[in-house]
């Protein structure tokens, strides 16, 4: 795994060695910063999260000529405020580039409240290591009030999917027929977007998983189709098929030139394709092409005179939208919480409460019966006396 990235206009701040010195072998901010993150290589989505906060407070404070060990409350309010907007926006922000490019910047924008809570949730966690590692002296986090409530990354309920009826249509949006002079590109782009998203909504994998997915991870037992998955902390589950997704893979491997259902022999071939049909997908590639489908199906919606709430919620979506969702409309469907916790690979069943919207819809149901009444009484005029 890559270091920490450091220009080389902040190279000399955020390179001065801690006056701490020590419990591990780093000579500078950035060492110490890569042995914390070498505690996370098992766990590579993780390890890059948790690298991408790190790495925006370190060129913060060297663009400030202030270290680790120099930061105090007012640095970390002050870098809080700087979260909400980078400025100058010309040296923080800018589009998706390889970290080793010229061009390349930390953010791609502000972020909003949920993603300052989770940098700041997982930079305490850092501080806590390095002081337990002697290379910084305190934790400025635990002098921030009301720090339980404000650093609880535990959203109440999931809001970030798409509600039934506008899954509905993207899916059939997704299906409809090309035109006949459509060449095989556009036909193998097609089948590629349908099985990536009906793969995303019937088994809820988190990205990672599903551009790591090899043929060989699914597989045949007594009679029952199952995907065998590592996950987030590499564990391993494995998770039953519905018959839709065998549906969806047989189309995919069709698409492929592929026999219907895989074979031994294909173990460690990659599940999902570039255009040659051989090369896998990388996470990035496989990202970018999931955003750009909500982005043409949001047009193609406002085209045809779509809501303004489902064209904006097409537009906003990520690859994560499709983890939500499913799980969500999983829930909806009666599905088991117990059976969900497993599906979705939750370690605590309060995490996956949180997608469960029924009761809300019985509970508005039951609020209705709770009315203004005034017609029905027929009271008498002068039955009012002033207050």
């Amino acid at each position: 795994m890559a270091n920490v990235v450091i220009t080389p206009t902040d190279q000399q701040q955020a390179l001065k060695a801690s006056p701490s010195g020590g419990r591990i072998s780093a000579q500078n901010d950035a060492q110490a910063v890569t042995a914390w993150l070498e505690e996370y290589v098992d766990s590579p989505q993780t390890w890059k999260a948790y690298r991408r906060e790190a790495e925006r407070l370190l060129l913060w404070l060297a663009s400030q000529g202030h270290t680790l060990a120099d930061i105090n409350r007012e640095h970390l309010r002050r870098f809080e405020a700087f979260l909400a907007d980078p400025q100058p926006s010309e040296q923080w922000v800018g589009p998706s580039k390889p970290r080793t490019h010229p061009l390349w910047r930390p953010f791609r924008g502000s972020l909003s409240p949920a993603s300052r809570r989770q940098s700041l949730v997982i930079l305490q966690g850092m501080f806590a290591w390095l002081v337990e590692a002697g290379w910084v002296n305190h934790n400025p986090f635990r002098l921030m009030r009301d720090k339980s409530r404000r650093l609880n990354n535990q959203t109440p309920r999931i809001e970030r999917y798409l509600e039934s009826g506008l899954w509905a249509w993207l899916w059939q949006w997704l299906n409809r027929p090309l035109a006949m002079e459509e060449g095989s590109r556009a036909h193998f782009e097609q089948a590629r977007r349908r099985f990536i998203f009906g793969f995303a909504y019937l088994l809820a994998p988190r990205i990672s998983e599903m551009a790591d997915a090899r043929m060989g991870d699914f597989q045949r037992s007594e009679g029952r189709w199952w995907w065998h998955v590592v996950g987030k902390g590499s564990k391993m589950a494995r998770i039953p098929l519905p018959d839709d997704m065998l549906d969806c893979l047989r189309q995919w491997r069709q698409a492929l030139g592929l026999p219907d259902t895989p074979s031994q022999l294909e173990a460690e071939t990659p599940v999902l394709r570039a255009l040659d049909g051989q090369r896998g997908l990388g996470h990035n590639q496989l990202y970018r092409l999931i955003r750009t489908t909500f982005q043409q199906a949001a047009q193609t919606l406002e085209d045809n005179g779509g809501t303004p709430e489902h064209i904006a919620a097409l537009n906003q979506a990520t690859p994560h939208w499709l983890r939500h969702t499913s799980i969500t409309h999983q829930a909806q469907s009666g599905i088991s919480l117990r059976h969900l916790a497993e599906s979705a690979r939750h370690a605590r069943l309060d995490t996956t409460s949180r997608y469960l919207h029924t009761e809300d819809n019985e509970w508005h149901r039951e609020q209705q019966r709770h009315r203004l009444r005034v017609s029905g009484h027929n009271l008498p005029q002068d039955s009012f006396e002033p207050l």
